[in-house]
């Protein structure tokens, strides 16, 4: 009985530390204050503004604000010089819209930057997500303007329909376009869902976990950036958290966890797991700090526009470093 006390003891400490490692996935990469990226955070406020500006909130009842904000985000991935294409499917009497966007080789493999256009219900989702598709329309023109060498095809995806009642189901607009990539054989190296990026808080307690002990190991203000992957893409995860902390003057944090934790599969990442592609979601971890989550004041004057720009430039470097190989 004392020699299994003893193994106990003795075990334990490594495998707690292994699940720490596996949780948090640390990383020694640091800010390089030399890495220059023009993001412009008035293209991001005015992007985020004119979504937010439609007729109606771009929910799945309202096909003419849907179509309104997407035809906004053809005209500046069009101007970006990319190559544009519309998907569109139905569903009941309404047809819907993917915009996507693409760089680079035509054929190969590819990888995906994706973010939701539509809203939950009555409210004007800034944050969730027009956050999201500000940075992907900032990505799109940073590509056309400064042009890097892309050795891989990249392609820029604004998607429909990943809100309620669709969520999680084949009708999501996420869906739809993985599923497409999927039933054509066309390789994915991985996919990564840009889900809320514009809202931060250093107020003390402002961040909330789905666990009480998380706060252990992360933060209790909600000023950082989070990649999210599930317990198969600890180098997904990883790489982009480095990439991220490079580039950005926004703490990056990140956590790999069963996509039954709460949180961990709530966007467009999922689509693309179901499929068996590699996905990660890059996040300001939504309503674990946004309390306008879901609500009328989610509202562009609740952004941190310097932070949401770190967090682009933060992502352009992860994506132009990947795509070059």
């Amino acid at each position: 009985m004392i020699k299994i006390l003893i193994v106990f003891i003795l075990v334990l400490p490594a495998i707690l530390f292994l699940a720490i490692y596996l949780l948090t996935n640390p990383t020694s990469s640091s800010y390089l204050s030399k890495i220059s990226i023009p993001v412009s955070k008035k293209n991001l406020y005015e992007s985020v503004a004119a979504l937010v500006d439609t007729e109606q909130f771009r929910n799945y009842l309202n096909t003419r604000a849907l179509n309104q904000a997407a035809e906004f985000i053809q005209e500046k991935f069009e101007a970006s010089g990319g190559r544009v294409d519309i998907q569109e499917y139905g569903f009941g009497d309404n047809l819907y819209k993917n915009v996507i966007c693409s760089f680079g080789p035509e054929n190969g493999e590819r990888i995906v930057i994706g973010a939701h256009y539509d809203v939950c219900e009555h409210q004007p989702g800034a944050d969730d997500n027009a956050s999201g598709v500000a940075g992907l329309l900032e990505i799109a023109r940073l590509l056309g303007t400064e042009k890097p060498d892309l050795k891989c095809r990249v392609e820029l995806a604004a998607y429909t329909l990943e809100e309620p009642p669709f969520f999680k189901t084949g009708h999501m607009g996420s869906a739809v376009h993985a599923r497409s990539l999927a039933d054509k054989s066309l390789p994915v190296r991985e996919m990564i869902s840009l889900e809320m990026i514009g809202y931060y808080s250093d107020q003390e307690g402002s961040q909330r976990y789905p666990l009480d002990f998380f706060k252990w190991f992360y933060p209790n203000r909600g000023n950082f950036i989070a990649v999210v992957g599930n317990l198969s893409q600890f180098t997904l995860t990883r790489r982009c958290k480095d990439y991220l902390t490079q580039a950005s003057q926004v703490e990056v944090y990140s956590i790999n966890a069963p996509a039954l934790l709460p949180g961990i599969d709530l966007s467009d990442h999922q689509s693309f797991w179901r499929c068996g592609f590699p996905a990660v979601m890059v996040t300001d971890t939504a309503f674990y700090r946004n309390d306008n989550y879901h609500q009328p004041g989610d509202t562009i004057d609740t952004l941190d526009f310097d932070k949401m720009a770190e967090v682009v430039k933060g992502v352009y470097w992860y994506l132009i470093n990947r795509a070059r190989t």
